[in-house]
């Protein structure tokens, strides 16, 4: 049952080099499963029992399956994101080097280990904008070959690299594309080759460099699984395949993944835009409800926010929490932050531990060394737009941020679990009864 799971996962992570692909995947995903896409400009018709989806800026994505019994019903998320560490290339991006090497200028996105974008082939997927008779059309570019590399400074000519080094990414980190051979405009003809269209029709291009290093599962008992972008997309895939596994026809069940999160979220297409709070709200009306429902739908909602977490590095365990620490193939980790960049209090995990107690799920906590600071995720995020119940979510892993992360085996198969009893179960809970 493991391999199984790790085998869809590590095919569809090959199959997402970056934010743009991952939906475009997610989206052939629900179609396969029934579900119809929506577009934010157009007018919906909405219905009890209809499947639905939409994307914003082709790299988030929402997903719908409403429920029938949907007199007093609430919302049920599990949300992730679509976003890894990496390098984007600037818009003049060739960099002619003493007529002999051609390199290409970029800037990193988010917080990455930069040591592990050394000495491995790369190459370059992302988002090109095509005039075609008057109209821009996005067009998807994964150049499926080993292209670029970032190669080290001998240590000859760096010896004191292994005593620490402060890498400049405008220095040290730009990919080499050619030698002397490589002319100027070379680049964009690759992409006009690549897309078959005329350079002169290219109007605009968000591009990333990704690690092409193949999926790898080792260990005494083959019990690690290695690749890019573990972070976030286990989760992301595992919660989706969770959400068509899982429906409560009491709810509108919604399966959410964000762009954005490794920069803050801060983007119309992020978890602290307004994309959930419309869909939400806009899926309210358009199944005749008022505005009256759509709060109390959301009261009594519940989001499972999944986004990875630290396991303890065998190296260094003094990293961690003495107590409030997690290992890989123990099941899923919940995480809380009394400085609240977590959403998990005592009610929801009240909640979550119940549903993997049901799903046979094991679960372990996470918390900060209390003199070490730490991570943020979307959940506080999102709640910022629309307001519910929550608990902040993952999956142990090592080698957070770097091109090539690794996790567990075992632990992709407990979320898919937790996540399908999520949306299946019923959840109700009872205010505090008080005499205030």
């Amino acid at each position: 049952m493991y391999e199984e799971i790790v085998s869809g996962l590590t095919s569809f992570i090959g199959k997402s080099p970056t934010p743009f692909h991952a939906v475009a995947n997610i989206g052939g995903i629900l179609r396969e499963n029934g579900y119809q896409r929506l577009w934010e400009g157009e007018k919906w018709q909405l219905s009890p029992g209809g499947k639905y989806y939409v994307t914003r800026n082709d790299s988030s994505i929402i997903a719908l399956n409403v429920g029938t019994r949907l007199e007093d019903y609430c919302f049920k998320i599990a949300a992730s994101h679509s976003d890894s560490p990496t390098f984007k290339i600037k818009e003049n991006a060739e960099i002619k080097v003493k007529e002999k090497y051609m390199k290409l200028n970029t800037e990193g996105y988010g917080g990455m280990l930069c040591a592990a974008w050394f000495d491995r082939p790369l190459s370059v997927a992302g988002r090109v904008m095509v005039r075609d008779k008057g109209r821009y059309e996005a067009r998807l570019l994964n150049i499926d070959r080993d292209l670029l590399m970032i190669p080290s400074v001998a240590i000859h000519m760096n010896r004191g690299v292994n005593d620490g080094y402060a890498y400049n990414k405008q220095v040290d980190l730009l990919p080499l594309l050619g030698g002397s051979e490589c002319k100027e405009g070379d680049f964009k003809k690759l992409i006009a080759g690549e897309l078959k269209v005329e350079e002169e029709n290219i109007y605009g291009m968000d591009l990333y460099l990704y690690n092409r290093m193949k999926p790898s599962v080792w260990g005494a008992k083959k019990e690690f699984i290695s690749c890019p972008q573990l972070d976030d997309l286990q989760c992301a895939y595992t919660s989706l395949q969770g959400f068509l596994k899982g429906a409560d026809d009491q709810a509108v069940n919604i399966f959410a993944c964000f762009d954005n999160e490794e920069v803050g979220s801060g983007t119309k297409q992020g978890a602290g835009s307004t994309f959930l709070y419309d869909i939400l709200y806009r899926s309210n009306m358009c199944l005749g409800m008022g505005e009256e429902d759509f709060f109390r739908a959301a009261s009594k909602g519940f989001m499972l926010s999944c986004d990875n977490a630290h396991a303890v590095h065998p190296n260094h365990p003094d990293k961690t929490d003495t107590g409030n620490c997690v290992y890989i193939n123990e099941g899923i980790v919940v995480k809380s932050h009394a400085g609240q960049k977590y959403t998990s209090d005592a009610v929801s995990i009240a909640v979550f531990r119940g549903i993997c107690k049901e799903a046979g799920v094991p679960l372990q906590f996470f918390s900060n060394r209390s003199d070490m600071a730490g991570g943020s995720t979307l959940g506080n995020i999102a709640m910022s737009q629309v307001s519910m119940n929550s608990i902040d979510i993952g999956l142990a892993q090592l080698a957070m941020h770097s091109s090539y992360e690794t996790a567990g085996v075992k632990d992709s198969y407990y979320m898919l679990q937790a996540a399908a009893r999520f949306f299946t179960q019923q959840i109700e809970m009872i205010p505090i009864q008080s005499s205030i």
